[in-house]
């Protein structure tokens, strides 16, 4: 009885250390499609974890390390449900954060607003997100589809091009980049027309058809929004039929070197595109960052995903400083305006819209070194490129 009794009372000590051990972290939530879309997910993993290591070794948030919790959803949005709960009420996180895909960062968010939990998106860019789907729990880091197209938008608006093709993947993310465009440049040209808008289903484009499509509506100029496996067969498919030759292009995304890196010497060239140089920075923030990531991960380089994996857990860590709390209604009031140092400067997370600061590279590609890289680059401000305050208020639902 005697031997029983010191078990329990060992067993007892095991559980109450455990329990001290797990409230000396913070932890968060983080779902990605890991698997799925590894060439996005695994350098914004490596990002996180970078920034981990400098927050944590410099004393951590509130005098406990900072711990995130990664999670695959498959890129399935129920999948990605499911684990929100898990997160939120078995593995003790207080918030949640991640996902690419606009579909999956839309479910996590209408869950997070029902259920009361706060949910920064990482990288989903599809506009309602923080706008005509707007909620009091929902946040964003990454510049909106609406900001990046009207970026390009700007640029097409310079040419003589009159006639538009468009081609992006039929999702949430993919309409509503071909929408920001078209919106956006026929404000400042309007007499563009669009005559030919085609939808492969993403990451399952028949790319011989698309490109035949897109030359029998003979264009003057293409509107590019694939990415990933579908860019790599978009291109090729173009480049051998010729359909990209005397015609402007213009590719969201396709200057991120997770999409474009992989098709070395196959690498478009000419087109203007959103990216990350990482390649040209030689001072600065931007320059450090890329050092120490380098340093962390000596076989690798920087990716976007690098980048914004980095930003997230930098802005979770400076959100629950502010708060001086980990309860919910502490993070909300303090992400009101939030301002984060990020190796892209200073950004804000703000209060009309829940929407952050961080702006875009653009820039043009071309070969170097048997691989494509963006030329004649600038980082753009995203302020100018929202719509009005009035305008945001008025598509936002009422908190």
């Amino acid at each position: 009885m005697k031997q029983v009794k010191t078990l329990l009372a060992a067993a007892a000590l095991a559980v109450i250390g455990s329990s001290v051990h797990a409230a000396d972290t913070i932890k968060i939530g983080e779902i990605n499609h890991y698997k799925r879309l590894a060439a996005f997910a695994e350098p914004y993993k490596k990002g996180i974890e970078l920034a981990l290591s400098e927050i944590n070794g410099s004393g951590g948030v509130l005098g406990k390390e900072l711990e995130f919790i990664f999670r695959d959803d498959q890129g399935k949005p129920g999948e990605a449900v499911k684990i929100a709960e898990e997160l939120m009420t078995r593995d003790g996180a207080v918030m949640l954060t991640g996902t690419i895909l606009s579909n999956v960062g839309l479910a996590i968010s209408s869950f997070a607003a029902e259920k009361g939990y706060i949910y920064l998106a990482a990288e989903p860019l599809a506009d309602a997100l923080v706008w005509k789907s707007g909620n009091p729990y929902t946040f964003r880091l990454r510049a909106s589809t609406y900001v990046q197209a009207a970026m390009l938008a700007e640029e097409a608006a310079k040419t003589d091009a009159i006639r538009y093709a468009t081609i992006a993947p039929n999702y949430a993310y993919g309409t509503a980049a071909v929408e920001a465009f078209k919106v956006n440049l026929k404000k400042l040209k309007p007499e563009v027309e669009f005559v030919t808008e085609q939808w492969p289903a993403l990451f399952k484009i028949d790319a011989g058809s698309e490109v035949q499509a897109i030359e029998s509506a003979k264009p003057d100029a293409i509107y590019n929004v694939t990415f990933g496996p579908d860019l790599a067969k978009f291109v090729r498919e173009g480049t051998t039929r010729g359909v990209f030759e005397g015609r402007k292009v213009y590719g969201l995304l396709t200057g991120e070197p997770e999409y474009l890196e992989p098709l070395k010497d196959e690498a478009p060239e000419g087109w203007f595109v959103t990216g990350y140089p990482w390649y040209s920075f030689t001072s600065g923030p931007e320059k450090e960052f890329v050092d120490a990531y380098i340093a962390e991960f000596p076989d690798e380089t920087p990716k976007i995903g690098s980048l914004v994996g980095y930003m997230t857990a930098k802005s979770i860590a400076a959100l629950i400083d502010k708060a001086g709390s980990t309860e919910t209604a502490a993070l909300l009031d303090a992400f009101k305006d939030l301002k984060v140092e990020t190796p892209m400067g200073e950004i804000t997370y703000r209060s009309l819209d829940h929407q952050s600061t961080m702006g875009a590279y653009v820039g043009t590609t071309t070969l170097k070194d048997g691989k494509g890289v963006m030329v004649d680059w600038s980082y753009k401000d995203p302020a100018p490129y929202m719509p009005s305050d009035d305008e945001i208020k008025a598509m936002r639902p009422a908190d």
